[in-house]
């Protein structure tokens, strides 16, 4: 596909997540386009809409599953202007651009995965690969959110804690705001679900740090505490792999607005990531 061009796309469903997030389910009009459009989790789009602007969005669907799903946080003009869109109106995608998640050399290895509150997005289409694929020793996801209403893909989440042992993967949740329907949550599971921060969730889990890969999504300031973790655990800074897509614009290398580094290590997060491992943070100011 062009990667300079965006390619219409018809909006076939809308889901309210959460007050903030709505999911987006998309279909390309061009059949062609459609049928040959793939991608590896990690990657992202540019979301065209036409004569109002463009802005990156991670793909938070599986490239084992058709059609895309974008999850999309109202947060700025563009996104508080998709969010009044309707079900059967359409607009322009263009991508899949950046690295993705490197996952066939992870074959065969535990997967770890981190999400902190959006974090969720880009990592539910690697956990929705994995677990189709069964290409993977055994799966792990920690999420870690503010309250019981601000969890993403809440269905899943919960089928996942009740169901997630026989489809490989292991699943736990801390929240940080108890209100009722947290604390019921974690009646129903209580070894699965805690009054917390994401790094709570490691307590009580042993790993073969020899063959398991991290995988982090979320805010910020999440990263220095769970890289933390892992490397306190013993896992190697190649093996903790981060997604950071916050400061994307046109997601070609072309603007320059995400360039980070010196002359030593200067890097593109649009097309030298989103994904880095942790040496890459280490060797490159700025990063994260």
């Amino acid at each position: 596909m062009n990667p300079y061009q965006s390619y219409d796309a018809k909006i076939i469903e809308i889901r309210e997540l959460t007050s903030r997030e709505k999911l987006f389910t998309l279909r390309f009009t061009d059949r062609e386009v459609e049928e040959s459009f793939t991608f590896k989790p990690g990657q992202f789009v540019v979301v065209d809409l036409r004569g109002y602007g463009e802005f990156p969005i991670s793909l938070c669907s599986p490239p084992t599953r058709k059609p895309i799903q974008l999850c999309i946080r109202r947060t700025g003009r563009l996104t508080r202007f998709i969010h009044k869109f309707s079900e059967g109106e359409s607009i322009g995608i263009r991508g899949p651009y950046g690295n993705g998640f490197p996952l066939e050399k992870m074959e065969g290895a535990n997967l770890i995965l981190v999400a902190g509150g959006l974090g969720m997005a880009p990592l539910r289409s690697v956990l929705w690969y994995a677990i189709d694929t069964g290409k993977f020793e055994k799966i792990y996801l920690f999420y870690g959110t503010k309250s019981y209403e601000d969890i993403l893909f809440r269905d899943e989440i919960i089928y996942l804690l009740k169901h997630g042992e026989k489809l490989n993967c292991h699943v736990k949740l801390a929240y940080e705001v108890e209100t009722p329907s947290c604390i019921y949550l974690e009646k129903g599971f209580s070894e699965k679900v805690c009054k917390g921060v994401v790094t709570d969730l490691f307590r009580g889990e042993e790993f073969d740090v020899n063959n398991s890969y991290a995988l982090i999504c979320g805010p910020p300031v999440m990263y220095k505490f769970v890289i933390r973790e892992l490397l306190d655990r013993g896992l190697s800074p190649g093996r903790i792999y981060m997604t950071l897509e916050r400061r994307m614009k046109c997601g070609i290398g072309k603007c320059g607005h995400c360039v980070v580094g010196t002359s030593v290590s200067m890097k593109y997060i649009c097309k030298d990531g989103p994904v880095f491992t942790y040496w890459d943070a280490l060797s490159t100011r700025g990063l994260i």
